[in-house]
């Protein structure tokens, strides 16, 4: 198991060693969440865009690729509630909206088939997280998945440990999971994203984390960000 991790976490690195542009300013983002005075969910990239959610379907955003804004703006439209979004270097990305509704462009064909499974079961998709490594958690009401199974291990032991998996963040050098009742860390997160986790009152819903970069919210939009 151990030796596992650390080649995936091997993996992961090389992955995110691939991009050399600077990451882009969040200003535009933090003013947004400032004036609204919520913010429930992010998704930020080192390099490829960030965009924050508000409310039903409000969003912020700045540097996404265009068929995901015109996703959103789809969405936004038809009044669908924006749930998540997920956002990588390479711009690969989807959006989980309405009744276990999905939207998705070029993400791997292993996550594709377990969201299709899930779907036909009728399962209630609650995270969905991966990176453009091709490695992914799913998570629903009553399980959870990874694109490799000493990952799931990884997921179990923390369920048993910390109660029911709530979210979940994988990036191209870094996984976070968040249960119930505490979380398991593994590659390179930040040590003021595991201080701010310390210290918060907030019952952490959803999570996201882009280099030393992070954010993280309640169900009911209370936040704290480093951004």
């Amino acid at each position: 198991m151990k030796k596992f991790l650390m080649s995936f976490m091997a993996i992961i690195a090389i992955a995110a060693g691939t991009s050399t542009l600077s990451a882009q300013s969040r200003e535009y983002i933090r003013n947004a969440i400032s004036e609204w005075g919520e913010c429930r969910n992010v998704a930020i990239t080192k390099t490829n865009g960030d965009l924050a959610l508000y409310g039903r379907n409000g969003c912020a955003r700045s540097g996404c690729p265009r068929d995901l804004n015109d996703a959103i703006v789809e969405l936004h439209d038809d009044g669908e509630y924006i749930d998540d979004i997920q956002l990588t270097e390479d711009g690969s990305w989807l959006i989980l909206y309405g009744d276990n509704g999905l939207v998705w462009d070029d993400i791997p064909y292993s996550l594709e088939r377990k969201l299709r499974e899930y779907h036909d079961m009728q399962e209630v998709i609650t995270s969905v997280t991966f990176n453009d490594a091709g490695n992914w958690i799913v998570i629903t009401t009553n399980y959870f998945s990874s694109s490799h199974s000493e990952v799931n291990e990884w997921l179990k032991d923390g369920n048993e440990e910390y109660g029911q998996l709530w979210a979940a963040c994988v990036t191209d050098d870094a996984i976070v999971a968040v249960f119930e009742d505490g979380y398991k860390f593994l590659g390179n997160v930040p040590e003021s994203l595991k201080k701010a986790l310390r210290e918060t009152n907030l019952d952490v819903y959803r999570l996201k984390i882009a280099g030393t970069s992070w954010f993280f919210a309640d169900k009911d939009g209370n936040y704290r960000y480093n951004m």
